[in-house]
């Protein structure tokens, strides 16, 4: 009977916490429609017009040096370069979102969603500097797997030590972002799974059984051994990211003459010139500003637990680079879905949402060879998150239960096991979980990334004025 009642109460506080942090707060009548306001929403967006603004625009202003950033060598054979750190981060933002989700943004808001989606981007850039910048700045050695390790649970602890002149053994905000994490990641091992069976089922016919153990056996082959994670995802991302960016390019020279007229859907679209009419241009704004807040991350503080294990010779090189993830996430791979469904004809997907949509965009494009591209993309940009996401765990376990192979084999273990349970059903608090969870661990990161942010400025700073200028 305890039980029976518990998990229905356990079941509601999530569905409470999942609607106070992405529910609408409240709404904002524009131009013959509303705006809800989330306060994930609320949080973001004036963090990444903030820091866009502290930064003097370094998306745009420091894009070369993005680039230059990747070049960085690592000093020690344990360690990881500042590109292997980037790849970590890729490999996670990279994932059904990148499809699904961006299908589902132009699906309700129209082409015009696809400009505000980049915009975010731009935004959520400056806020990735910040986070990374401050994970590189507060890493410790890891002495389990080599290198070093951090991210804002080890920033906030030190934070909290400096403002209370105690030393701690713990701190509550960085424990509370730790747990966050970790549930946030074990609920995306579900839909992960849940998403890759799915998928080949529609494709292949195969059942969800035989999927989800092949996946679940090859995850636990990578994840349970010491440094196979990094090794596999240093060849996996760039062959998915460049097979999909690259099939968007063969589409888009197919359609070369269409192109001109899908960047004008997006500009005027963008401005809702169709939308005020009908009164969606809400419905427009929203759909692409929500679809760059969940693909990007930036302000979550997830990226940051791989930016922070990187071995370079300055801390606002390895903040550049993730500045520059956000780019190849939103600007790229997302882009490159919407241009998928845009170059179809509107007539072809009218009336058709999700993965329908997509399915049919492309069917259109290139047949039934289509259908089982969309398919394998998937399994590959799955498979990666969810080697990533245990990259990201391995800092956070070691935050709570201290440096030590047993609180990381097992908290891989329950991950697999959420793996194989999501492959075989879907439990919708286990999804709100992990949209719970990415949201706490929002509120916890940014609530420190204010008061801490002036020192990855300094470090800003000083990369430009004496690391930059002698060419170091």
């Amino acid at each position: 009977m305890i039980q029976k009642g518990f998990l229905p109460l356990i079941t509601k506080l999530i569905e409470i916490v999942y609607a106070f942090l992405w529910g609408d707060l409240f709404t904002i009548p524009v131009m013959g429609s509303s705006v809800g306001i989330s306060l994930m929403l609320l949080l973001l967006i004036p963090a990444g017009v903030c820091f866009t603004i502290r930064t003097r625009l370094l998306p745009v202003r420091l894009f070369s040096d993005m680039m230059k950033a990747l070049k960085e060598k690592k000093e020690t054979p344990d360690s990881l370069s500042s590109f292997q750190t980037l790849i970590i981060s890729t490999a996670t933002r990279v994932g059904m979102g990148n499809l699904v989700g961006v299908v589902a943004a132009v699906s309700l808001g129209g082409a015009g969603a696809v400009f505000w989606m980049w915009v975010t981007a731009l935004l959520g850039a400056s806020t990735a500097f910040v986070e990374a910048a401050l994970a590189q700045k507060y890493k410790e050695p890891d002495p389990l797997y080599g290198g070093y390790h951090g991210g804002p649970a080890y920033y906030i602890h030190h934070f909290v030590e400096a403002k209370t002149g105690k030393t701690l053994r713990h701190s509550l905000t960085a424990s509370l972002f730790a747990i966050s994490g970790l549930i946030c990641w074990c609920g995306i091992s579900q839909v992960i799974s849940n998403s890759v069976a799915s998928s080949f089922q529609n494709a292949f016919h195969i059942p969800p059984i035989y999927s989800t153990v092949i996946l679940v056996v090859l995850a636990a082959v990578i994840v349970l051994r010491k440094n196979a994670t990094v090794k596999v995802l240093d060849v996996l991302v760039p062959i998915m990211a460049a097979c999909y960016f690259l099939m968007t390019v063969f589409l888009i020279i197919l359609n070369l003459d269409q192109l001109p007229g899908v960047f004008s859907r997006i500009f005027s679209e963008a401005f809702g010139l169709r939308q005020v009419a009908a009164g969606g241009f809400g419905a427009v704004v929203m759909n692409g500003v929500k679809r760059g807040l969940f693909s990007n991350e930036a302000g979550s503080g997830s990226a940051p637990c791989a930016a922070a294990a990187a071995n370079t010779n300055h801390p606002a090189a390895v903040g550049l680079v993730q500045a520059l993830g956000v780019f190849i996430d939103t600007i790229i791979i997302c882009s490159c879905t919407a241009f998928i469904i845009l170059l179809v004809p509107e007539e072809v997907t009218a009336g058709l949402a999700g993965m329908d949509l997509m399915q049919a965009a492309m069917n259109y494009h290139v047949g039934g060879f289509g259908v089982v591209f969309i398919a394998v993309i998937l399994w590959l940009f799955s498979f990666s998150t969810f080697i990533g996401i245990l990259f990201y765990a391995r800092s956070n376990v070691a935050y709570l239960f201290g440096d030590n192979w047993f609180s990381q084999t097992a908290y891989k273990v329950l991950a697999l096991i959420m793996l194989f349970i999501g492959g075989l059903a879907a439990y919708t608090f286990v999804w709100d979980l992990g949209d719970v969870g990415v949201g706490l661990m929002t509120v916890f990161n940014l609530a420190i990334l204010f008061p801490l942010s002036g020192e990855a400025l300094a470090s800003l700073r000083d990369y430009e004025n004496t690391y930059k200028k002698k060419g170091l």
